[in-house]
């Protein structure tokens, strides 16, 4: 018995050396390309040992390998090298992309790629060696292709292998990994695979090649048949904007109609962060002038952006519209010629004329042929404005780095738009801000500002001490943000003064609003709070004077300040103090639009003083805040915000279908363009309901 055991393990380890010796060029691809997959969990979502992931990733691995035994040994390096580059590419893009954007990238991005022409500073800024340690495994390949070439291997193998045998036990192997995926993914990993929007979950869950492909499927499909999912898309959108509470928070309140006639000009401040407006530095204010006009004015504390993939363009369309991002792609790119009902539309129906301002070039996220569409009469872009374009001269204050710096900007915008107040009755418009987009290195063009501390060091066994100062922020990620947003808010100072200053606008309200976070990670941001001058190093959680900031916190601190303002008294007494209600972009038109008299009854925000503390903010990775909760999807876990706050398993289980429906019927709306196509038939079912 003891020999029939030990001849069994002999076969056994014969096999497996006999295995490695006939296979060690296949055998170099799974690793090589295991290798590059786990190191991207890692470096993105810190999971690199995922059982479920890797079981996947490996699955894909083998099957797509498999295919490399149809083909002569000879020829073997060529097909597991190209896929190994593909890997590689795969891997690049989507570290870089995780940087910025804190998901994956997608097929149905590439409409986007040609916006980056003018950021390649942002990416070329963020670019970190791990993003690129992946080129390292197709060239590992072919050093050990190289070896294996000196040796007899090839001849070898052209001689011994099977290759339609290794082929298919190869495939039925990947089979088996891939099946286990399938039968151990519970109802709601289907769901989150189906629907693409939270990237993040299904890399974790299902890896990133599955990701990949299925990412692939379902951008095309709808490409190749363009009524793919109509019917269904069609009738969640009827059943949504027909459902029984779907009015509940409509209505009059004390701003109805509070600014009906009056001129409204929005103005979008690139970049800037409401945590700006707390930070002080040897007494000045990072922001004096935002901090100044909130305090005047009506401030909106807890306001988030929804942005995705499109950014400044996904505020842009969400603000005018009331509807989230794309959950493939930017609407801009891809969705833009379908019908919104969007703020300047209904105004122009009131008689308002309306226009954009923006000091970068007309194609950036195709401006010049998106905002006719969203219903702006004039644009004026990049070559209505005048100023030194020597991009090199690091003397040159009116370029700073996209184009126009804001004073410069501001300073042309004034004239415009007193001479539009002089010929129309009324007008809107939308002007946005350039000079604090990343990447913040123009510190000599920033001005004065200075970020310095100073505090006494003392000697231990002398008990002298003296004063020591230092600017640890200068040069800094978080550091030069800063400097550059109080180069901005200047620059924003120098426009109310012209404002304030001028003979006109004592009938516009100006609506501020900051575009969305920066997009620094948490742990550069951590830099500002929890740095240690004394010992040049980040403090320990340990530390009695470390301020807690995770991830939660890092999330929460994204939010951006929404202002209302106006030079008119009567009016600003009605208009003034701080609103702490949770607000998101997509409540910025139906809020506004009670106070201008103008209606979007396909909106997915609320009026933020009819649903006060019930409001819901839903992001595109399908995430939520309410007044008690930050709720995570990728993980399922939340963060309490109110100390004490009592709610039920109920409470987040409604609130999670409800991001999933707002997500679903928003991005409906978009693909299928279902305002038109259905839009009268909601209204009239709407109206036969109200007549019964």
């Amino acid at each position: 018995m003891t020999e029939k055991i030990k001849l069994f393990f002999r076969r056994i380890r014969r096999s497996i050396i006999e295995y490695i010796a006939t296979n060690r060029l296949f055998i170099t691809y799974v690793i090589l390309s295991m290798i590059g997959l786990m190191l991207v969990r890692n470096f993105t979502v810190d999971n690199m040992w995922s059982k479920e992931a890797f079981i996947a990733d490996i699955a894909l691995v083998l099957l797509i390998g498999s295919l490399g035994y149809l083909v002569k040994p000879k020829n073997q390096y060529r097909y597991f090298m190209i896929v190994l580059i593909v890997f590689a590419l795969m891997e690049i893009i989507n570290s870089i992309y995780y940087t910025f954007y804190s998901s994956f990238a997608s097929f149905g991005e590439l409409g986007t790629v040609g916006q980056t022409e003018t950021v390649m500073g942002s990416v070329y800024e963020r670019l970190k060696i791990t993003d690129l340690i992946y080129v390292l495994f197709p060239f590992l390949f072919y050093l050990i292709h190289k070896k294996l070439l000196r040796s007899a291997y090839y001849n070898f193998m052209s001689v011994v292998e099977q290759g339609k045998k290794m082929c298919v036990v190869t495939l039925l192997v990947g089979c088996i990994f891939l099946a286990y995926t399938f039968v151990t993914a519970s109802g709601t990993d289907y769901s989150r695979l189906a629907k693409q929007w939270n990237r993040v979950y299904i890399v974790e869950r299902f890896g990133l090649v599955l990701y990949q492909i299925n990412d692939l499927v379902q951008t095309l499909t709808p490409k190749f048949n363009s009524l793919f999912g109509y019917d269904e898309a069609a009738q969640s959108f009827i059943h949504y904007f027909t459902q029984e509470d779907i009015d509940q928070y409509d209505g009059e309140n004390k701003y109805t109609g509070i600014l009906e006639g009056y001129n409204v000009v929005f103005i979008h401040m690139e970049g800037i962060q409401t945590y700006l407006m707390d930070l002080e530095f040897n007494g000045v204010e990072a922001t004096p002038t935002i901090n100044r006009l909130a305090e005047e004015g009506m401030f909106f504390s807890h306001f988030y952006p929804q942005v995705s993939i499109g950014t400044s363009s996904d505020t842009e369309f969400t603000l005018t519209t009331s509807l989230m991002p794309a959950a493939s792609g930017a609407v801009f790119t891809q969705y833009y010629d379908r019908d919104y009902i969007t703020i300047p539309k209904l105004l122009k129906e009131k008689g308002y004329h309306t226009f954009s301002m923006h000091g970068n070039n007309a194609t950036m996220w195709g401006r010049s042929t998106v905002h006719p569409l969203l219903g702006y009469d004039e644009m004026y872009f990049e070559e209505s404005y005048s100023y030194n374009k020597d991009k090199d001269d690091p003397n040159n204050l009116e370029y700073i780095n996209l184009g126009i710096s804001d004073k410069k900007f501001f300073e042309q915008v004034v004239p415009i738009i007193e001479n539009i107040e002089d010929t129309y009755t009324n007008y809107m418009g939308t002007v946005i801000t350039l000079s604090n987009h990343s990447p913040f290195t123009y510190l000599n063009k920033y001005g004065e500002y200075d970020m310095s501390t100073t505090y006494e060091e003392c000697d231990s066994e002398t008990g002298l001490c003296e004063e020591i100062t230092t600017n640890y922020l200068y040069d800094t990620p978080v550091g030069n943000y800063i400097m550059s947003s109080h180069y901005a808010d200047e620059a924003l100072g120098e426009f109310f003064q012209y404002i304030n200053e001028s003979e006109h606008f004592d009938h516009t309200v100006f609506v501020l609003y900051g575009d969305h976070d920066v997009k620094l990670s948490r742990n550069q941001v951590n830099y500002l709070y929890n740095y240690d001058y004394r010992t040049g190093e980040v403090k320990s959680e340990d530390d009695p004077t470390y301020v807690s900031y995770d991830d939660y916190d890092h999330e929460l601190n994204k939010n951006t300040p929404l202002i209302i303002w106006t030079k008119d008294a009567d009016l600003r007494s009605k208009l003034q103090g701080e609103v702490q209600y949770v607000m998101g972009m997509y409540d910025v038109a139906p809020t506004l639009g009670n106070m201008l008299g103008i209606d979007n009854p396909f909106a997915m925000g609320h009026d933020i003083f009819n649903i006060k503390d019930a409001n819901y903010v839903v992001f595109p990775n399908g995430n939520f805040l309410t007044s008690l909760i930050y709720y995570n999807n990728s993980d399922s876990e939340y963060k309490v915000l109110q100390e004490g706050a009592q709610f039920t398993a109920d409470y987040i289980t409604r609130l999670q279908n409800k991001t999933e429906e707002i997500l679903d019927v928003s991005n409906a709306i978009i693909v299928h363009d279902l305002i038109k196509n259905e839009g009268d038939t909601v209204l009239e079912m709407k109206e036969n309901e109200v007549n019964k």
